[in-house]
């Protein structure tokens, strides 16, 4: 059931409209501060930068997007190999049939090669996190995870709203933060808690904050709606529609939770260079990349997907000279100077 779940997750993802309806990212309203007097060279700026111990050359990372059924073994291979040749970060989507001893966990593993160069986090669901703790297994399934892919951090993901519409859904959530601060303190490497499109607020940033959290994935409103690809897949007669476009839109999740956290990642609806530069200088330390690169990637392959980073890294770079930044430490928070 889980592995045919997560092929139809992608399916859905890559071919059908599971768009927010009315609701957008928020980027489209904001203008970067342009500067007729940068005085800097286009050849001097500098995207570089370091994540999770690893040089990157643009503070890009695809978010987890599957695993756990055949073919996202060539997939993940593929998104893998991207990665490395651009020099972004990869997220796995979740890994949660890779607790189980007896699953093939082919479609996970099929990244190590590529994460001696790049940051790759592995990801596991905040019901199976609770799962995992209240059963004393905590310790030994982030091992395993971390393990499996040779990580440089574990991603926990909140997706009540997703739980809540998928027609084998877990809306369990309570004991979550008990959870997040115990694997905080176990896990032998940095914790990252991410959303999957419906966005963080500020004081959801700060309760995580409160518990040792110091990396959050806002992944607000505005991109892919999850809630809407799990209505597509629902079959009972009450749809659950009128959720379809609940979430915080990215932007405003920025917002919130910038300067709570040392580290905010802006995901959902990033879907451009343009996007992510700005919101960097809205305050995000790195954006993230789901649906877009997924597209890119099974339309054209692995040289699609490099094809669509480059493009952001030029269009990043175009931005920083344009605002008189030639390093990302003076382009990341612009907007708030």
């Amino acid at each position: 059931m889980s592995a045919s779940r997560k092929q139809q997750h992608v399916e859905l993802a890559v071919n059908s409209d599971v768009r927010f309806h009315t609701k957008t990212s928020g980027f489209e309203t904001i203008d970067l501060p342009y500067n007729a007097l940068p005085e800097i060279d286009l050849a001097d700026v500098d995207t570089s930068t370091r994540f999770l111990g690893k040089p990157l050359s643009i503070p890009v990372m695809l978010t987890g997007m599957t695993g756990g059924y055949p073919d996202a073994e060539r997939i993940n291979a593929g998104l893998a190999e991207a990665c490395a040749e651009i020099g972004v970060a990869m997220g796995l989507g979740s890994m949660r049939s890779a607790l189980d001893p007896n699953t093939d966990t082919a479609s996970f593993t099929v990244v190590r090669p590529f994460a001696s160069t790049i940051p790759v986090i592995a990801n596991i669901g905040a019901v199976q996190l609770v799962e995992e703790h209240r059963a004393g297994r905590l310790h030994a399934a982030l091992d395993r995870l971390i393990s499996l892919v040779d990580a440089c951090a574990v991603a926990i993901h909140l997706n009540p709203l997703q739980e809540l519409l998928q027609p084998e859904g877990e809306p369990r959530f309570s004991g979550v933060l008990n959870a997040i601060e115990a694997a905080v303190i176990t896990s032998p490497l940095p914790v990252i808690v991410k959303e999957v499109g419906a966005g963080i607020s500020g004081v959801v940033a700060q309760r995580l904050a409160d518990v040792g959290v110091t990396t959050i994935d806002v992944a607000g409103a505005g991109g892919t709606s999850w809630a809407g690809v799990e209505i597509l897949r629902r079959e009972a007669a009450d749809k659950g529609t009128a959720f379809w476009d609940v979430g915080i839109p990215t932007a405003e999740c920025v917002r919130q939770c910038r300067g709570i956290v040392p580290t905010v990642i802006a995901s959902g609806g990033i879907a451009s260079g343009t996007d992510a530069a700005k919101a960097l200088a809205l305050g995000a330390s790195m954006v993230g990349v789901a649906r877009p690169a997924l597209q890119a990637f099974m339309a054209e392959g692995t040289d699609g997907l490099c094809t669509l980073l480059r493009q952001w890294h030029t269009d990043l770079r175009r931005w920083m000279f344009l605002t008189g930044s030639p390093t990302l430490h003076r382009f990341v928070d612009l907007l708030h100077r």
